[in-house]
């Protein structure tokens, strides 16, 4: 999951928005760490769950990463109070889906889940075995 996010942190610039959405434990803080390391970004990056929202200032010249945690949020306008500056920023918001697609005209989605299919010989009771997931990459709207 970080790999990915590295991989996708590399693509972003200002004025981007992921929206993260997925079960409890699939990965959407790790996936953030992997974007703040693409973007070069001060870390440590810890889900945000009980400050709402991170910023990480960047160590390269880049965009600085926001990073929500709307899980919390009773609504899109209690988001839209944390005043974020999304056109200077690369805002990740994890638990967005119905809450963020208001900051910007378009976003991309990413949706985090667990494999329902698994290889043949992925064992689950091997604790050092990866658990499989799913990622769905969508550009919204």
């Amino acid at each position: 999951m970080e790999q990915l996010g590295r991989q996708i942190g590399g693509m972003l610039s200002a004025g981007d928005l992921v929206v993260l959405a997925g079960p409890l434990g699939a990965g959407k803080t790790t996936l953030t760490r992997g974007i703040a390391e693409g973007l070069g970004v001060r870390g440590p990056v810890q889900s945000p769950t009980f400050v709402i929202a991170r910023t990480h200032p960047s160590l390269v010249g880049g965009p600085p990463l926001v990073h929500v945690d709307a899980y919390r949020l009773g609504s899109a306008l209690e988001l839209d109070d944390l005043d974020i500056d999304v056109e200077g920023s690369v805002v990740v918001v994890e638990w967005g889906r119905g809450m963020a697609e208001g900051l910007r005209e378009s976003w991309w989605e990413v949706e985090l889940g667990r494999a329902v299919g698994v290889a043949s010989d992925w064992d689950p009771e091997d604790e050092d075995a990866p658990d499989p997931r799913t990622v769905t990459i969508t550009r919204r709207p």
